[in-house]
């Protein structure tokens, strides 16, 4: 049997549905859906994925039925519309559109009004009575086209509409006559013919295909790489296209096109949201091009804005766009993202789906549907993307803070950020990739920002509303946006921008407020987040939903403290190293270090160990009866000595030591690769006496803090870099003789667990036999991963990129589990280590704890929990539950 290429929709019926989306696409197949539940969607046909596949594996070249389908099609559809396509006087004109099967705003290809020439503009002005809509309509084609298809840019067509305006000191689009537009088109088709050396295409159907080709072609365009890069979307998935029937919202005063969401997308409030343009198409008002006007009567007083709103100014197309929203939520049991236009009167709907929103609208909004009878909380655990509670979980701005205000705009997206000003997005990724926060000022964005708008730290436009480029793109990455800033005059040549009679240049410094549309001068002072409501009870939802525990890698007080207060059950890698950093100290770790024998290293251990002491202290006091994983000292020695001249004489001179003394044992103690070195438990075996003044900390920390509160903290004591069971068995004995000593002298049994860290391959290959001392697996994920790969971590970067690119890798291997290779490492030593010692407590500590991907597999080899740093308790805590769910189900 034939492939099926082409699936026909609209007219009275659908050849799919919703459900055929990974087939459709999301726009297609929710166009399908629509038309089955009886909306009005203009007629139309898809060209599935498999063509795009199919597009890609054969060097960019179609099926050989494929063309037989589509002219099928697109008679079935001259049938539904009585129009023909290419026909003079009775012109069919469609849409070409991209819709890939994951929504990617902005990112792909569309071009409208496609059919016309000099000779169906002619017939469209016939018969619609109205010469100045068909012009218009002819040269936002040629734009569209050009743009897309052809390779010649858009600015060369604002530029000569931008100078006739000025010319004649037109300010809006809508100023220009039927008779002008025919001067403006011969302009654009000179343009065509200067750029390319030949004239705009002319037939129908060679601008069909030019069309179909390039949405196909706009899968792998840089934008749409970088998007799927940050949203882990497979490239293998393809784009399908739409060919649709296509209906005007520029034919007039009764005519108009706009963008709507069912709820706030930025704050989940149930009302509806959204923008919309009078005699205007649809890319006006995604484009920033226009800024538009309130969909509703309550949004327009609470923008203070002047124009009319839909509600007011075309109120029974509106009365059947909220009948629309309604039931559409209701069937999708989702807040919905909606395309719409006006024709004359007549309410058309050109696409649905989930819109994306704000971590913050998130929660509220899948809290709502519950309380609704919308969803179950179970749904509503699943609904909530764990990478957005990012958003929610860093500083806004301070309230006593005075405001020193530059410009104000809309308030696209929440959230607060400081940064330098930049006018480029090319720019805006070189600095951030240097460290540097930066803000991103843009008289509009497009989707060629798209690397520019994940560099920065918020963006500013000057032109746009809330459904614009920006906006959407802006909110879906978490990024506080201000659009249509207005009062911003931008000089992107000069690099400056003036508001309010200043001016500011790039690399000066100002704040982005989301929430309030408000651009500050200087760096405001920002205040923790408060998690109440509904994150409180959606986390309520998870924590019954979870089976795996979540921990935190923290070891300082305040992160302790912040990581409990974000809901951790204990900690899963407290690293001692860090502590030994410190100012207090350093000067007697360096004093152990350069110790030419064991009694000189034990008396200044003897100096480190009531510092070491309050550490646990501290930790345990706050931590109360969660477990706490502390891994003993890890790193290679020469890390903690000097190693520049200059430094080398400064800790010469404030330790007495000698400061060529100092230089002799850093070069005694350089190791050519110290990554795979003297260091974790070789430290241990060399010199016992480091983990011994240790352990002996951590033991009395526990007798002190039970004493002194009554609650008995719980010690995991972690030797990491094991590669034999040797090495542990070696290492417990001296340990377990500490807590000893420890018990008899405070009067105090210790109440821990001895366990390692299983950081090499040989140690998960022999897990079975490190378990027989081992009470605890703690995975270190980050040095499994490059000891695994045989990468370092610390200079992968300079060609991970090609990795990526190439598809030899799909996600970077340090940010996601490679659940091939070092995931069967994990499986491995589970499961040996399970079958050795039964009951033994399986965890991760390495990066991968707070990253969704990898906690999904954590949970299907059973892990007991997973740890990760502070600010990411909350996410570990939401992908644990949505993971146990989805392998539930």
């Amino acid at each position: 049997m034939a492939n099926k290429w082409v699936y026909a929709f609209g007219g009275g019926s659908s050849d799919g549905d919703r459900d055929d989306k990974n087939l459709l696409g999301g726009k297609g197949a929710n166009l399908a859906e629509m038309a089955k539940l009886g909306l009005p969607v203009p007629p139309g046909f898809t060209l599935t994925t498999a063509v795009c596949t199919a597009f890609y594996e054969n060097d960019r070249n179609y099926p050989s039925d494929l063309n037989d389908q589509v002219e099928t099609a697109l008679a079935a559809l001259e049938a539904k519309v009585d129009k023909k396509f290419g026909d003079p006087a009775n012109p069919l004109l469609v849409s070409v559109r991209s819709g890939a099967r994951a929504s990617m705003p902005g990112m792909m290809d569309t071009v409208l009004n496609l059919g016309l020439n000099d000779e169906t503009a002619e017939g469209l002005a016939k018969l619609s009575g109205d010469r100045r809509f068909a012009l218009d309509s002819y040269r936002r084609f040629i734009t569209m086209y050009s743009d897309v298809v052809l390779g010649v840019s858009h600015s060369e067509f604002e530029e000569i509409l931008e100078t006739y305006k000025e010319d004649r000191d037109y300010q809006l689009d809508t100023e220009i006559t039927a008779s002008e537009w025919e001067e403006v088109i011969a302009e654009y088709k000179d343009a065509v013919q200067r750029e390319l050396g030949h004239p705009f295409p002319t037939d129908p159907r060679d601008q069909l295909w030019g069309a179909i080709g390039a949405v196909f072609g706009s899968w792998m365009n840089d934008r749409a790489i970088t998007y799927r890069r940050m949203y882990d979307i497979p490239a293998s998935w393809g784009t399908a296209v739409n060919v649709q029937a296509m209906v005007f919202g520029n034919m007039g005063d009764t005519s108009a096109t706009g963008v709507a969401f069912t709820r706030d997308p930025s704050t989940g409030e149930n009302g509806y949201y959204g923008e919309f343009l009078i005699n205007a198409q649809g890319e006006d008002v995604v484009a920033g091009i226009r800024t538009p006007q309130c969909l509703t009567e309550a949004m327009r007083i609470k923008m203070d804005d002047h124009l009319p709103s839909m509600e007011t100014a075309l109120p029974e197309v509106y009365a059947q766009l909220t009948e629309v929203f309604d039931n559409l939520e209701r069937h999708y049991r989702d807040m919905q993202d909606i395309e719409f236009t006006v024709e004359q009167g007549r309410l058309w709907m050109l696409q649905t789906r989930n819109g994306k929103r704000t971590a913050k609208a998130a929660l509220k909004i899948a809290v709502d549907m519950v309380a609704e009878g919308l969803i179950s909380e179970e749904e509503a655990v699943l609904r909530v993307d764990p990478g957005q509670l990012d958003q929610l979980l860093h500083p806004t701005i301070d309230a006593d803070y005075e405001r020193d205000v530059v410009a104000k705009g809309l308030p696209a997206s929440p959230g607060a950020a400081s940064g330098k000003i930049v006018f480029d997005s090319d720019e805006a990724e070189a600095l951030a990739n240097h460290g540097e926060k930066v803000i991103l000022v843009r008289v509009e964005t497009s989707p060629e920002d798209i690397h520019g708008m994940h560099a920065a730290q918020a963006i500013v436009t000057a032109r746009g509303g809330m459904t614009s480029h920006a906006a959407v793109v802006a909110r879906g990455m978490g990024r506080p946006c201000v659009s249509g800033a207005g009062e911003i005059r931008i000089d992107g040549d000069a690099k400056m921008f003036t508001a309010r009679g200043r001016t500011f240049t790039a690399g000066d410094i100002v704040t982005v407020d989301g929430a309030t549309g408000e651009v500050l001068a200087g760096e405001a002072p920002m205040i923790k987040p408060e998690l109440t409501g509904d994150f409180g009870k959606l986390m309520e939802w998870a924590d019954r939903a979870r089976r795996m525990k979540v921990r935190t890698n923290a070891e300082t007080p305040a992160d302790v403290q912040t990581a409990k207060e974000f809901g951790a059950e204990g900690i899963g890698l407290c690293r001692t190293e860090h502590m030994f950093f410190d100012a207090d100290r350093i000067a007697a770790v360096r004093e152990m270090i350069l110790a030419e024998d064991q009694d000189g290293r034990i008396a200044a251990l003897t100096k480190i160990l009531p510092m070491q002491r309050q550490d646990f202290d501290d930790i345990f006091r706050i931590m109360e009866d969660r477990p706490c994983t502390i891994r003993l000292l890890d790193p290679p020695l020469h890390e903690f000595l000097p190693h520049t001249a200059e430094d080398v004489q400064a800790v010469a001179d404030a330790t007495g030591l000698s400061a060529e003394g100092l230089m002799q044992r850093a070069r005694d103690l350089n190791e050519t690769n110290p990554m795979l070195g003297h260091r974790g438990c070789r430290l241990g075996i060399t010199f016992p006496e480091i983990y011994e003044m240790q352990a002996r900390a951590i033991f009395e920390a526990q007798a002190d803090v039970e004493r002194a509160t009554g609650v008995k903290p719980v010690a995991e004591v972690m030797i990491p870099l094991v590669a034999t069971a040797k090495e542990l068995e070696i290492l417990k004995v001296r340990i377990e003789a500490i807590a000893r000593k420890v018990g008899e002298e405070k009067g105090v049994d210790p109440t821990y667990m001895i366990g390692t860290m299983i950081e090499l391959p040989r140690a998960a290959l022999r897990a079975g036999d490190i378990a027989e001392h081992a009470e605890f697996f703690s995975f270190g994920t980050n040095d499994l991963t490059q000891t695994a790969f045989g990468l370092s971590r610390d200079d992968a970067g300079k060609f991970l990129g090609s990795y990526l690119e190439a598809g030899i890798f799909e996600k970077d291997p340090f940010v996601s589990i490679d659940t091939d290779g070092v995931g069967d490492l994990i499986q491995i030593a589970a499961e040996r280590g399970s079958a050795s010692r039964a009951g033994i407590k399986l965890g991760i500590c390495g990066e991968h704890g707070g990253d969704p991907a990898s906690i999904t597999f954590c949970e299907s080899v059973g892990l007991d929990y997973v740890s990760c740093s502070p600010y990411r308790v909350p996410i570990a805590r939401l992908a644990a539950a949505q993971a146990a769910l989805n392998k539930a189900s």
